[in-house]
């Protein structure tokens, strides 16, 4: 085979390989990752209380449980949870995990609880912040 041949053959070749290793990399380094949905993040992290009601956390769709939290309001609720209020810990004990995921999180729950929340905006999400920093500046203070 001449080189001229093998050469045809290997640029497609090439040209996939370094497609796979782009994606690969990208998601790797989160530029290439979607979001991921508040009931994949319950999934894989909050029912391990809330699918059994440990510590009397709120079960997924138990309606007269999340009716007071839901009365809170998604912001309060969303920070209270995230900075770990009552049994609750901090991000739902998971340290790694974002507050945007934690938010779509509880708006899923809420909404299996009777809430007709939508998952948080960047309007949203950056009154939540507001809020955590006001939380995080009232800890402080305290100090």
């Amino acid at each position: 085979m001449s080189k001229f041949r093998i050469r045809q053959r290997c640029i497609p070749a090439c040209g996939f390989v370094a497609a796979a290793l782009m994606f690969a990399v990208g998601t790797q380094t989160g530029w290439a990752q979607t979001p991921r949905s508040g009931e994949q993040v319950y999934q894989s992290i909050c029912t391990t209380c809330h699918a059994a009601g440990v510590a009397n956390a709120p079960k997924l769709g138990d309606k007269k449980a999340w009716a007071p939290l839901i009365k809170e309001g998604q912001v309060t609720l969303t920070i209270d949870g995230w900075f770990g209020e009552r049994a609750m810990p901090p991000k739902g004990g998971n340290a790694d995990l974002a507050l945007d995921d934690f938010a779509r999180a509880v708006a899923f729950m809420a909404r299996a609880g009777g809430a007709n929340w939508k998952d948080p905006d960047a309007a949203m999400l950056d009154r939540m912040k507001a809020a955590e920093k006001r939380k995080l500046d009232k800890a402080k203070a305290k100090k």
